[in-house]
């Protein structure tokens, strides 16, 4: 069955003081996928999300999402950044169901809104402590919960499991897997990490040069074993994984 296009990135270029940053980027992203975008520092990665996002306007090209041209417009996707940004003044209820505020809910039905997701997300019995009482997966956690809310169809994630440590992310690793199938959410996801990139994509965009341009495209095919885990000697050293790993390195 042929999947709906969510988001369509298209011909994308920019500069900042006379000087290209990125030139004629073109992503797909397709209904339920998780696709990375791989690149070292400076490829212009960034810049390319907040473009995504509506936070700044290229100078060429066009963002459309559902067929419709969003280019330049803010809260039309989910944006969230390496660090949580949980306020550290509110309960995490309340830090969740903060983007329905923005939206124009009262505080007592963005909380109704929001709870029945808890569940769903590991964050049950959450809901009346502060951040500073959550570990760093529970309050990533809590951040995607939060992004979720913000915009359900597409989620766009910059590196938001770099800070925490292995033995986390690798649970945190499977758990968002599950949890994308099951509320049928997209995502765009910036990494440097490339085990982190073969391990959860279905496909690989890598960002390189100056400007930074998409060199290459790989489709991941390790759809039955990607979710074992991040640290999982079975696939992490399987001769697939390697071949695929070798092929990326090639394009840094």
């Amino acid at each position: 069955m042929k999947k709906d296009k969510k988001l369509e990135i298209k011909d994308i270029s920019i500069s900042f003081e006379n000087k290209k940053v990125l030139e004629n980027v073109s992503i797909d992203l397709y209904e339920n996928e998780l696709v990375c975008i791989l690149g070292v520092s400076g490829a212009g990665k960034t810049t390319l999300f907040n473009i995504v996002a509506g936070l700044l306007e290229p100078d060429g090209g066009n963002v459309e999402m559902d067929g419709e041209n969003i280019t330049g417009k803010c809260g039309k996707v989910s944006y969230m950044l390496q660090k949580d940004l949980l306020l550290p003044h509110k309960r995490i209820i309340d830090n969740v169901a903060l983007p329905l505020v923005i939206k124009g809910e009262n505080k007592k039905k963005a909380r109704e809104i929001a709870k029945p997701y808890f569940k769903d997300f590991g964050l049950e019995g959450t809901e009346n402590l502060y951040p500073s009482k959550l570990s760093g997966g529970m309050r990533q956690r809590a951040a995607l919960l939060r992004t979720y809310l913000s915009s359900g169809k597409v989620a766009l994630l910059d590196e938001p499991f770099s800070a925490l440590d292995a033995i986390t992310k690798n649970k945190i690793h499977g758990w968002y897997l599950d949890i994308m199938k099951k509320i049928k959410m997209s995502t765009l996801f910036i990494t440097h990490d490339i085990d982190e990139a073969i391990l959860l994509s279905d496909r690989i965009y890598i960002l390189a040069g100056s400007p930074g341009r998409i060199v290459a495209e790989i489709k991941i095919g390790l759809k039955n074993s990607r979710n074992k885990g991040y640290n999982n000697e079975e696939v992490i050293m399987s001769e697939k994984f390697i071949e695929y790993k070798r092929e990326i390195l090639k394009y840094l």
